[in-house]
C-alpha cells in the first residue's frame, strides 16, 4: 500500500525555546530546503551591514520580539551574558548565530554556525564543510575543529576526531584526512593538527560545542564558558582543560 510522506527539516535554538523556519503541509516541498519561516517570529538573513537580504547567505536575525523570547539569563548580572550572546552584532536585534539564506519564495537553508566560522588566511568557511570531508574517511566517527586566532601571532587549527574502536590515529591515518580536506575544500582548510579523542563535547540537545572548546583553548576559565548541567557528556572537556594549559603555557 502506498503512502504519502512528509518530511520536514526545522531550525530553531534552546534559549529562545522556538523553532525559526520549518514546514508547513499546505506548502510544497524542495529538496534541501525549509518550507517557511515559522509561526510568530520575525526571522530574516541580515548583511553585515545589518540589511535583510534574500538568496545571498546571511545571519540568521529575528527583528521582533517573539512569545518565547527570554528576558533574562539567571545568574547574570546586569544582563551582561545575554546582551552579549544575542544583541552584540545588532543592537536591538537577535542574532542566533546560524548562516541562512532565504529564497525569494521563501523558503531556507541553514549553512552552520556563523560564529564558529573558520576564518583561515582571508577566507571564511562555516565548519559544516570541514566536518563532511573529514566524517567521509571510513575511520572517523566524529569530529570538532576550531580556529585559534592568537593576536601576535599565527593562527592555530587543531581538529579533533573520534575514531571507530580498534582504530590507531597514526601518520598515514592523519594524512589521509588531511588529504580529503584539502581535496574536498581547500589546502587552507588543513589544520595544523589532528588529534584523537574518545568523545566531543555536545549540549544537551547534541550540539557540538564548538565555541565553548574554542574559548577554552583560548585561555578562558572553564566556569565562565560551559556549565557541565547543560552538556550531554561533560566528562569530554578534561581532554580540551588539559590541553588549554599546554597551548597557553607554550603560548
Amino acid at each position: 500500500m502506498k503512502r504519502d510522506v512528509w518530511v520536514a527539516a526545522i531550525s530553531g535554538g534552546t534559549d529562545p525555546a522556538t523553532g525559526f523556519v520549518g514546514g508547513c503541509p499546505l506548502l510544497p516541498v524542495t529538496a534541501g530546503e525549509m518550507q517557511c519561516r515559522l509561526l510568530g517570529i520575525s526571522v530574516h538573513a541580515f548583511n553585515d551591514a545589518g540589511q535583510p537580504v534574500t538568496d545571498e547567505v546571511g545571519e540568521l536575525v529575528v527583528t521582533e520580539p517573539f512569545p518565547t523570547m527570554p528576558l533574562h539569563f539567571w545568574n547574570d548580572p546586569g544582563d551582561t551574558r545575554y546582551q552579549e550572546s544575542y544583541f552584540e552584532m545588532f543592537p536591538g536585534t537577535w542574532r542566533h548565530g546560524d548562516w541562512i539564506r532565504f529564497t525569494p519564495a521563501g523558503r531556507s537553508v541553514i549553512f552552520g554556525r556563523s560564529d564558529t566560522t573558520i576564518n583561515r588566511f582571508g577566507i571564511r568557511m562555516g565548519t559544516s564543510e570541514i566536518y563532511r570531508a573529514v566524517e567521509d574517511v571510513p575511520e572517523v566517527l566524529d569530529s570538532l575543529v576550531v580556529d585559534l586566532e592568537y593576536l601576535g601571532r599565527t593562527s592555530y587549527m587543531p581538529l579533533f576526531v573520534v575514531l571507530r574502536p580498534g582504530v590507531m590515529l597514526d601518520d598515514a591515518l592523519a594524512a589521509r584526512i588531511k588529504e580529503s580536506i584539502r581535496r574536498r575544500t581547500s589546502a587552507r582548510y588543513v589544520p595544523d593538527a589532528v588529534f584523537a579523542i574518545d568523545d566531543i563535547p555536545r549540549t544537551l540537545t547534541g550540539k557540538k560545542m564548538e565555541l565553548p572548546v574554542r574559548k577554552l583553548l583560548l585561555g578562558h576559565p572553564l566556569e565562565k564558558i560551559a556549565s557541565r548541567d547543560a552538556m550531554a557528556n561533560p566528562d569530554s572537556l578534561s581532554f580540551f582543560v588539559q590541553l588549554a594549559r599546554k597551548l597557553n603555557r607554550c603560548g
